[in-house]
């Protein structure tokens, strides 16, 4: 994930951006660069690799400016190498960016159509140009800025910096996180508190839309219509903690909404967004060479693995074995020498887990882990590593791994598809397209939170829920269910909505909360009947939807939660986000212990 640091400063800030840069390596990141302004001209120095190479050459070349940006960089567009490091410049503009700017293409397009040279692979370079034509056009520096945001889609923070004025970085947030760090005489702004707090213990966090104009002594922070709102001030603890909390009541809390960003990075790693394809995978197999896959893993890991069945399946036409790891590693499951294994976990310690891969190395299977812990035994002892970009997960509940699992497993279904030649160029094109919109949906979702608490509230009274889902949602169900038994101690069952006149609707009755999870897809009209089931007997139905579905469930709901269409593919990573909502506000109702619910841990180490 790239990191972003700021600075108005009173003394060089280059090494300054350099330490905390440092703060952000857990980020995970393939280059570094910082620009300064020096006698009203921007000066810059990048670097391919780690931090210390970046070090290395402004030891030989340093950089004397006051004010200055800086960031490390995972690649997204473009290789990892120093022509498309950060800072990038457009007559003199200096830019830092985290995250996708989705219509870069279009917009590239209508700036090279205005003269403008590209110099780099990046998406990031358009937000550069784009400024410097307003700059161009007799505009301001703010307002240029301001310009330029209302143009861009996607899930993005950005950094800014004018030649012209060297008291001046321009802060946006739309997505991933962004904060500003108070100080006495000079500001700040970074990823996160963690970046500042050799600085300052005291930071206020842009909202989602929101963009910030700051100067040594002041600062005011604008919506994306340019009116200025108030944002709270508060105290980091980021000096005590590798990971704080930041401006959450909880860590579930924070890494429910880190997911725009951490699934952005997790995508870009295996997609190319430029070119439309899936990146060359280091696979010690070819997918078309093999004639089923045996996926193996532990709770909300398995149920990723089960939305991948789905995906592979009807894309790539590959048949896939799935089995909780403490089955599969007893049940001695016959598996044929074109096979090949996957298995999920986040700490990649996870014992069933790693017990299951190791009969799959008895019976000579290449084995790939997708795990969020690249040094863990699962990952050593594999072929191939398909890491997880998540950054660390400290709630036990697992959220942002969830989805970035099901990210790889996205990503692999595209390339085992197109090596299979079971989808067209075209057809990989428009999944990777789906997939890079995925950020931007999963931060609409974010905004129904209120919504969400409101449910939240209801659905605390009840002690027993059921979750109903057919398809992709099918899985999605039972990772609701699972949420909500792990962290509020209510009793709840996710079934396959077509399941429940073979048994549960015997449970249905007033007392009885249903969440359906349903988006309008080819099978809807099928759910809708399942919900009629239910509202005829009494029961309280909590309906996830889209538009389309909402209009025509034509069934009365104890509440209809309304997400954005999105493309069928990308589904189950969206309507992950709800159900995640919705466990962890109930939890807070309840009072329970979010972040530690009783008699569960982060990795299962034993048996």
């Amino acid at each position: 994930m790239c990191g972003i640091v700021g600075i108005v400063g009173q003394t060089p800030v280059a090494p300054l951006i350099v330490d905390a840069l440092k703060r952000l390596e857990y980020r995970g990141y393939d280059s570094a660069g910082v620009a300064t302004i020096e006698n009203g001209e921007l000066a810059r120095r990048r670097a391919e690799g780690k931090l210390v190479n970046l070090e290395r050459r402004l030891k030989n070349e340093p950089l004397d400016g006051m004010i200055g940006i800086g960031h490390t960089r995972w690649a997204t567009h473009g290789v990892p190498n120093e022509t498309n490091a950060h800072p990038h410049f457009s007559n003199g503009v200096a830019i830092v960016h985290n995250g996708i700017i989705e219509n870069f293409a279009e917009l590239r397009q209508e700036l090279k159509g205005d003269g403008y040279e590209f110099t780099s692979q990046t998406d990031t370079e358009v937000v550069a140009h784009l400024i410097a034509r307003e700059l161009a056009r007799g505009v301001k520096p703010v307002e240029a800025a301001h310009v330029a945001l209302k143009r861009l889609n996607g899930a993005f923070a950005l950094a800014i910096m004018f030649a012209s004025d060297d008291n001046l970085i321009v802060g946006a947030r739309n997505g991933p996180p962004l904060a500003i760090g108070h100080g006495e005489g000079e500001m700040f702004l970074g990823s996160d508190a963690i970046a500042l707090a050799p600085f300052t213990n005291s930071v206020t966090y842009l909202e989602d839309g929101d963009w910030a104009v700051v100067r040594r002594d002041e600062f005011q922070v604008y919506d994306i219509d340019g009116k200025p709102v108030e944002r709270q001030r508060r105290q980091s603890v980021g000096s005590s903690y590798l990971v704080d909390k930041g401006n959450h009541r909880h860590f579930m809390e924070k890494e429910i909404h880190e997911q725009p960003e951490v699934i952005s990075h997790t995508l870009a790693h295996y997609l190319d967004f430029t070119q439309g394809t899936s990146k060359p995978l280091d696979l010690p197999f070819n997918f078309a060479d093999i004639d089923r896959l045996a996926f193996s893993a532990c709770g909300t890991a398995y149920l990723a693995g089960l939305v991948g069945k789905y995906w592979f399946e009807r894309h790539a036409r590959l048949p896939v074995d799935i089995d909780v790891a403490s089955e599969f590693r007893y049940r001695e499951m016959p598996i044929s020498k074109k096979s090949a294994a996957f298995f999920v976990s986040q700490s990649g310690e996870t014992a069933d887990t790693l017990a299951s891969l190791r009969y799959c190395r008895k019976e000579g299977v290449p084995i790939g882990a997708i795990v969020n812990v690249r040094e863990s035994t699962i990952a050593r002892e594999s072929d191939v590593t398909l890491p997880t970009l998540a950054g660390p997960e400290i709630g036990v509940a697992s959220t942002k791994a969830f989805t970035c699992q099901l990210s790889v497993l996205a990503a692999l279904t595209i390339r085992a598809a197109s090596q299979r030649g079971t989808i067209t160029a075209d057809e990989e094109q428009a999944l990777v397209r789906s997939l890079s919109e995925t950020p931007r949906y999963a931060a609409q979702v974010l905004k129904l939170d209120k919504q969400i608490e409101k449910v939240a509230r209801d659905l605390s009274h009840y002690k027993h829920v059921l979750y109903l889902g057919r398809d992709t949602s099918f899985p999605l169900a039972m990772e609701g269910a699972l949420k909500l038994k792990e962290i509020s101690y209510i009793h709840a069952e996710g079934y396959a909505a077509g399941e429940l006149k073979h048994g549960p609707i015997a449970l249905i009755d007033e007392n009885m909360p249903v969440i359906v999870i349903a988006p309008h897809d080819r099978i809807f009209e099928k759910t809708v009947s399942n919900m009629q089931e239910v509202a005829a007997r009494g029961g309280k139905i909590i309906l996830i939807t889209d538009r389309k579905g909402a209009a025509q469930a034509t069934v009365d709901t104890m509440e209809t939660i309304i997400l954005p269409d999105v493309p069928e593919f990308i589904a189950p990573i969206i309507y992950a986000l709800p159900i995640q909502m919705l466990a962890y506000f109930t939890a807070v109702f309840m009072g329970t212990d979010v972040d530690q619910p009783r008699n569960l841990a982060k990795s299962v180490t034993v048996e």
